[in-house]
């Protein structure tokens, strides 16, 4: 099996899970408290190597599984339909999509929310007046509600690179430097 096909198995396995989750939670009226649980449960796996290393070793049966990921289940208080589901995933040997299960239940999410994320990385931090007159911007264009997220290279020397669902702008000054140096090799 190759790299592609295994991850690409990865986000079918995952998606599965994630729909079912979404349309109970959904069906339930608790998507906010689902939004909540996912965001935590995705910091938890950024935030913890053993979390990480639980969910992708084989040297942990799925009893060990099962029983670390029902005691974070009930820490973490995530709901009844999410906690069976991780216990469901751990029983089958499942719990190494997590991370593509989160992501996956957020898109859902706020797609329902009628939400959009733009990542935007920028030369230097944007202050709160620039993110918010981004966002608006971003809003009309886009007709959705926009949340960003941000992240400061200073190697783009100054302006900002946007990516909004498929769509980019690059409007950093090193990539107008490489344009015209390009330019510049055709003329010359």
């Amino acid at each position: 099996m190759t790299v592609a096909n295994s991850v690409s198995m990865s986000h079918s396995i995952a998606g599965r899970y994630a729909q079912a989750i979404f349309e109970i939670a959904k069906e339930e009226g608790s998507l906010d408290a689902l939004a909540t649980q996912t965001a935590d449960l995705d910091a938890a796996l950024t935030d913890s190597a053993e979390l990480r290393d639980l969910i992708a070793s084989p040297i942990y049966s799925r009893d060990d599984q099962a029983r670390a990921i029902g005691a974070l289940a009930g820490k973490m208080g995530l709901s009844p339909v999410l906690a069976n589901t991780l216990q469901l995933m751990a029983k089958n040997r499942r719990l190494f999509v997590l991370p593509q299960l989160t992501s996956r239940l957020a898109e859902l999410i706020a797609t329902e929310r009628g939400e959009i994320t733009a990542d935007v990385t920028s030369a230097i931090a944007l202050t709160d007046a620039q993110a918010d007159r981004l966002k608006q911007t971003l809003a009309e264009k886009s007709g959705k509600t926009v949340k960003l997220n941000t992240r400061v290279d200073e190697t783009l020397i100054g302006g900002m690179i946007v990516k909004l669902g498929s769509k980019m702008i690059d409007s950093s000054v090193r990539s107008k430097l490489s344009s015209l140096q390009n330019v510049m090799k055709e003329v010359g």
